[in-house]
């Protein structure tokens, strides 16, 4: 089986990380591989907000535990030091398609280092408020965008998940 898929085929949801932060390699790695995901028309209308600042990614975990209606306490983002947040341009008609394939590749690429990684969504909410609309004027980001994801990353803090069957009956020939 080729590398490819047999990462498609291994690559899990991880909930529990190490507080260790990853290599800034790796990470420019994994952001590249989500600049390179399939897009609508070639318009390359999707950006990565790299979050590694503790500060920061703590600030972001406890506005996403209230949006989700979480008790205090609980990280929705499972203790990952590095939150990879997608965003893409709010009128264009493919954002969430090309926010997803982004997440994508970005997930099977940290799989591919040897990394954890999980889609956790509220994105879109986080980034309706005014507090996080304002972090992207301070990073030098212009114009109107919307929340897809956060691909939080970092080192799995025990064993990955097995999979789990595939459901029968999901393909159908048409030959």
């Amino acid at each position: 089986m080729n590398d490819v898929i047999k990462a498609m085929k291994e690559r899990r949801s991880i909930r529990r990380f190490k507080p260790e932060m990853p290599k800034k390699e790796d990470l420019e790695q994994i952001v590249e591989a989500g600049l390179y995901a399939a897009n609508g028309m070639g318009r390359q209308a999707v950006i990565t907000i790299a979050v590694t600042n503790k500060e920061l990614r703590d600030k972001i975990s406890e506005a996403n535990r209230k949006i989700g209606g979480w008790k205090e306490g609980f990280d929705p983002f499972y203790g990952a030091p590095v939150i990879l947040i997608v965003l893409a341009e709010k009128d264009w008609r493919n954002r969430v398609y090309d926010g997803s394939l982004c997440m994508g590749n970005m997930m099977l690429a940290a799989h591919s280092l040897g990394l954890g990684s999980i889609w956790i969504h509220r994105a879109k909410e986080e980034f309706e408020t005014q507090e996080f609309s304002q972090l992207l004027e301070e990073l030098g980001v212009e114009g109107e965008w919307e929340g897809i994801g956060h691909c939080a990353v970092g080192y799995i803090d025990g064993d990955a998940p097995k999979p789990a069957d595939r459901k029968d009956g999901r393909v159908f020939w048409a030959e």
